[in-house]
């Protein structure tokens, strides 16, 4: 049996304190909760991500993604440190999209089949759009201080806005490599030239044209309120959380 990481557990417990500081009266320890409680959250849900893939390709027949410690939810575990949990919070900080993440190496050679290669791939943003869902409903159901609601939901909508950059099936993303195993030779040949760069395409598109930038934010909340999100409440705590703009 793996065990958790303690560094895992560090990062709930520091998002647990910043949900009870976003629940307090105070505007200043409010702000501070709702900032604690989003890059909490998010450093959270990257090695959940990552967790995703390695334990269906565990389930699937790769038994290395265990001794590489992947399933530890230690976020060393996932490549750079810098690249895989620094820079998408820093983004995230920022008020920018949030970056993918980590990566896990998968032996894909030891998995069953195509159809578990594509389960593995779309394990990770399944599970970002599954703790979305979750957050919405504690948010819909369960009586909260504003504060603490409006950090949930922005939390919950960038987990939405995860699931979707993700599922696009681009070179890089998650979606590409769920449809990837079905790709004619030359196709997954081009796929793998252009894997290094079509991600940082896609974000300077997403980013510098505002019409690609509004159909996909467009669709995000789609699914965001899909999924029971309450828009206005992760407008909210998009303020509190770019409490400087």
């Amino acid at each position: 049996m793996t065990r958790v990481s303690p560094v895992f557990l560090a990062l709930l417990g520091a998002t647990v304190l910043g949900g009870a500081l976003a629940a307090l009266e105070s505007n200043a320890a409010r702000i501070a909760g709702v900032v604690l409680l989003v890059l909490g959250g998010w450093a959270t849900s990257l090695c959940l991500h990552e967790w995703g893939h390695a334990f269906t390709a565990y389930r699937n027949g790769d038994w290395s993604v265990q001794a590489k410690g992947y399933l530890s939810l230690d976020p060393r575990r996932y490549t750079d440190v810098g690249l895989s949990i620094v820079l998408p919070l820093i983004f995230v900080a920022i008020g920018g999209i949030p970056l993918p993440g980590g990566a896990v190496w998968i032996n894909r050679a030891a998995l069953r089949s195509r159809r578990a290669e594509s389960l593995v791939s779309l394990a990770g943003p399944l599970m970002n759009l599954a703790l979305g869902m979750l957050l919405a409903a504690a948010v819909a159901t369960l009586p909260m201080p504003i504060g603490l609601a409006a950090g949930l939901s922005y939390l919950a909508f960038l987990q939405v806005i995860a699931f979707v950059l993700n599922v696009l099936p681009i070179p890089g993303l998650d979606g590409y490599g769920a449809i990837e195993p079905w790709l004619s030779p030359q196709a997954r040949l081009f796929g793998e030239k252009a894997r290094p760069w079509a991600p940082l395409v896609l974000f300077l598109v997403l980013i510098g044209v505002p019409v690609v930038g509004s159909v996909f934010f467009g669709l995000a909340y789609l699914v965001f309120s899909a999924v029971g999100g309450d828009s206005a409440a992760a407008l909210q705590g998009a303020a509190l959380f770019r409490f400087w703009q």
